[in-house]
């Protein structure tokens, strides 16, 4: 038998909320190598949770918006460094509309976690795909541009 493993291994589920060639992100820092990168909403799968219903349920926790149509586009194998830290993760990745339409009118939805405020914006796919900005996981760009075509 291994020792005990200590690296973090994660299930987590995102949705792109993808929108006129636009998908909804917030900014990350990774502070160790001072590089900024986007992620899409979302967040840890709970244990007996069903990824579909992580999705839902973190989006109604940072946004306070319901969605509809949510819709599976696959599932992520990630491994990075963040931190100064290695992960796993298995990421599974959804589309979805929000019920408020009016979200797609402005910008950006403010969100909260816990007691951490953000802010996630509408960054079209060409920021990311002429590599004005970073998105991780890199995979995600793919699925966003098969919806968009």
């Amino acid at each position: 038998m291994s020792p005990l493993n200590h690296q973090r291994f994660i299930l987590k589920a995102f949705c792109l909320f993808s929108y006129k060639g636009s998908i909804l992100v917030y900014k990350r820092i990774d502070d160790v190598n001072n590089r900024e990168f986007y992620r899409p909403l979302g967040g840890k799968v709970e244990f007996g949770e069903k990824s579909s219903e992580t999705v839902r349920r973190e989006i109604m926790e940072e946004t306070g918006e319901a969605i509809a149509d949510l819709r599976f586009l696959g599932a992520i194998e990630n491994i990075f460094t963040y931190e100064g830290q290695r992960f796993h993760e298995v990421d599974f990745v959804y589309d979805a509309n929000f019920v408020n339409g009016s979200l797609y009118k402005v910008g950006w939805v403010n969100c909260r976690e816990g007691s951490r405020t953000f802010r996630a914006e509408w960054r079209t796919l060409d920021q990311f795909g002429a590599g004005k900005l970073t998105l991780y996981p890199v995979e995600i760009l793919d699925m966003a541009a098969n919806l968009n075509t």
